[in-house]
């Protein structure tokens, strides 16, 4: 992980200072760099030691990190990682424009590993994060979501780049077929299960902890999973404020909608999704060769249920 920073500090250099700013303010604000820690850890799972592992790592980082530029000014959020937002410090204009340096210098990036199937898997996923994003823009202060649609927004807008940072760790150690598509399988399945915990948080979460706003989802008017399960299990009455809730954006019912969420078994509903996605990546890392690193991802997807940020 020390040489992917030492690669992301190399390339984040331009000869235009704001985006140099904007960029690295963005990268060294903390967060969990999974993305490529799950590329590197599937490199070492199947054998592959090249230095092109730390480049690849750096080109998905980058393009979650232009993700969350995008995301913070379409979601006119003010805080993240316990740090204003960078659209709250430089201004939406520099975030997108910074954004769009990002996704195409993770691109530039990409041409290096002279990998046509590496190219596709990463510009197949970075399309299907953009879809993503639209549905999810799509469905803003729609009450009447279902857990399928909800889970189509997740799997492409977060668990997409999981996967594609797996899969892209297996074509580097030139993997089979079968091997490659289990090492899809475990990203999808762990960004699944990390993006439904994530949602969960939302309304139990600290705040101080999180480093984000807690109802940020709601007055965003993001259907997610524990609203969805509470609407299904509440009483009508409940129902209807939940549904005011999520179309208005009111804040001023959100203690309101954590006490519906928490007193009608959502969070037990959502909590067991998740649990239900980290098996499944648990399963498909036991199929990999046995050895440190297929042991960590599994210990990874078993840990990821436990987290508070």
């Amino acid at each position: 992980m020390r040489q992917v920073d030492h690669v992301i500090a190399q390339r984040l250099a331009s000869g235009v200072p704001l985006v140099g700013s904007v960029s690295h303010y963005i990268i060294t604000a903390g967060g969990k760099r999974l993305r490529p820690a799950l590329l590197l850890l599937c490199c070492g799972a199947l054998g592959f030691h090249g230095d092109q592992r730390f480049n690849m790592a750096a080109v998905v980082e980058f393009i979650h990190t232009a993700t969350l530029l995008h995301d913070d000014v379409v979601d006119d959020s003010a805080l993240r990682r316990g740090n204003a937002t960078a659209n709250a410090k430089f201004g939406n204009p520099a975030s997108v424009l910074v954004g769009d340096f990002l996704y195409s210098r993770a691109f530039q990036m990409m041409v290096d590993t002279q990998s046509m199937r590496i190219m596709q898997i990463l510009a197949d996923a970075t399309n299907v994060i953009a879809e993503g994003e639209v549905m999810q823009l799509m469905n803003m202060h729609n009450a009447e979501l279902d857990e399928a649609g909800y889970l189509q927004v997740i799997r492409s807008k977060t668990a997409k780049l999981f996967e594609a940072s797996a899969r892209v760790g297996a074509v580097l150690a030139s993997a089979t077929p079968e091997v490659e598509a289990t090492c899809a399988e475990y990203g999808q399945a762990l960004g699944t299960a990390f993006q439904v915990i994530d949602d969960v948080l939302d309304y139990t979460g600290d705040a101080a902890v999180m480093g984000k706003s807690l109802g940020d989802d709601l007055r965003e008017g993001k259907t997610t999973l524990p609203l969805i399960a509470a609407m299904q299990r509440g009483t009508p009455e409940e129902r209807k404020i939940i549904q005011k809730a999520i179309e208005t954006g009111d804040l001023a019912m959100l203690e309101q909608v954590i006490s519906i969420v928490k007193t009608s078994g959502a969070l037990d509903v959502s909590r067991l999704a998740a649990q239900q996605e980290a098996m499944r990546a648990i399963a498909a890392a036991q199929r990999l060769p046995a050895g440190p690193h297929a042991d960590c991802l599994v210990q990874l997807a078993s840990q990821l249920l436990e987290r508070n940020h």
